[in-house]
């Protein structure tokens, strides 16, 4: 029944590295792992407006001077497409595009075509004729996906998925969406706000702790290769804010950390968080509480990271600790100082990894020191222009970020 299997020694089995396709995005490329891959299925997805079509046309564009590339448009009319692409003021003359949301006629045009890549946008306006349920359905969404993923890998051509998100900010439709695909990428960010980010979350190709930074203009979007630089242009320090030196993937970047703590006669007192997991800030409320003593349990919390960038790697602990101590005793960090590690629940400051790369950041941004963890602050030589002072429990770290004058 279908011949016999072909078994290999794992061992003997040749490793080359995959060929890579830059957009022209340089940050779209870094999320990517370096370009596109020949006969790869990449699903992006993000909130209504958040800016994917703006994205991939001008990916699209750009990719058109120099390979065959169409863009298959599922909910907007050729007119439409044709209106975005010339308010972003793009040269779109080697673009060519398809407006259809029946399946199996895109797959006979991608056949007869064969673009080094195409966009489909989206994925849950395709129907199969095959199918009696509704464009959306559980049904239709996998049977498209599954169709095109096989169209990519007999032919080699690269085929990226528009995909809708629920309220909950997850992938709409069936999980078995994400586990077709080779590369799934969330598009972030608060629709009114100047910056985007692009994350990845499973990549065949690449690392999954890659992040990509654009910034919403007049013309579409702009990378932003120096962020930290960008993100601290408008600062100005204040009791409450605290600059931390987050890792996303090989990628430093320095945010600022802003709190508000004020008394309140109303009880619960609020916790409010943006860009942060707010159990998170409850946790480190309690550790405060419990450990440094600080009578802070009674008062509203208020926390948001400038930008807009979503953090949630542990680093950022003491960081956030730093930032709520300094509102509620209305004193300042000590200055070009940077701040980060990991806060434990009996109070402890745990190391963290790529100290050195953080450090690095804030040297080339001009910090001069930097409260960290102890154990990072042994093990490191030191870096040119920073002093580092290391603390074991957040009330030396406490103490050593806010001194007393």
């Amino acid at each position: 029944l279908g011949g016999v299997a072909h078994l290999q020694a794992l061992a003997d089995i040749e490793v080359r590295e995959e060929d890579r396709l830059p957009t022209g995005m340089g940050e779209f490329d870094r999320v990517l792992g370096g370009g596109l891959v020949a006969g790869g299925v990449v699903l992006i997805g993000g909130d209504p407006g958040i800016g994917k079509s703006t994205l991939l046309l001008q990916a699209l564009t750009a990719l058109a001077v120099r390979q065959p590339v169409l863009y298959v448009s599922g909910e907007e009319s050729g007119q439409q497409v044709a209106l975005r692409a010339r308010r972003l003021a793009l040269n779109t003359g080697g673009l060519k595009l398809l407006a259809e949301i029946n399946l199996e006629k895109i797959l006979a045009v991608l056949q007869a075509e064969r673009p080094c890549v195409a966009v489909i946008d989206s994925i849950q306006t395709l129907w199969s004729e095959q199918l009696s349920s509704a464009p959306g359905s559980v049904a239709q969404v996998r049977e498209c996906a599954a169709q095109l993923t096989r169209l990519a890998k007999q032919t080699g051509m690269t085929i990226i998925l528009v995909g809708h998100v629920t309220k909950e900010g997850a992938l709409a439709g069936p999980r078995v969406l994400e586990h077709i695909v080779d590369t799934v990428l969330y598009f972030e960010g608060e629709r009114s706000a100047q910056f985007r980010v692009l994350r990845a979350v499973k990549n065949r190709f690449g690392s999954t702790n890659e992040l990509g930074l654009f910034e919403m203009r007049d013309t579409g979007l702009a990378d932003v290769p120096d962020a930290s630089k960008l993100f601290l242009s408008d600062r100005e320090p204040d009791s409450g804010t605290v600059v931390v030196p987050t890792v996303e993937g090989t990628r430093p970047l320095l945010v600022e950390i802003q709190s508000l703590v004020a008394e309140t006669p109303y009880m619960p007192p609020r916790r409010t968080a943006d860009s942060v997991d707010v159990k998170r800030i409850q946790l480190l409320l309690a550790v405060l509480e419990k450990r440094v003593k600080l009578p802070i349990g009674a008062c509203d919390v208020y926390v948001k990271v400038a930008g807009g960038i979503k953090i949630d790697e542990p680093a950022c602990d003491l960081g956030l600790s730093v930032a709520m101590a300094s509102s509620f005793a209305n004193r300042l960090v000590r200055p070009k100082t940077i701040v980060f590690g990991e806060v434990g629940l009996s109070g402890e400051v745990r190391a963290v990894g790529q100290a050195d790369v953080r450090l690095k950041e804030a040297a080339k941004l001009g910090f001069t020191s930097a409260v960290l963890p102890q154990k990072n602050a042994q093990r490191l030589k030191g870096i040119e222009g920073i002093e580092l002072y290391g603390a074991a429990t957040l009330a030396e770290a406490l103490r050593l970020a806010m001194p007393r004058n």
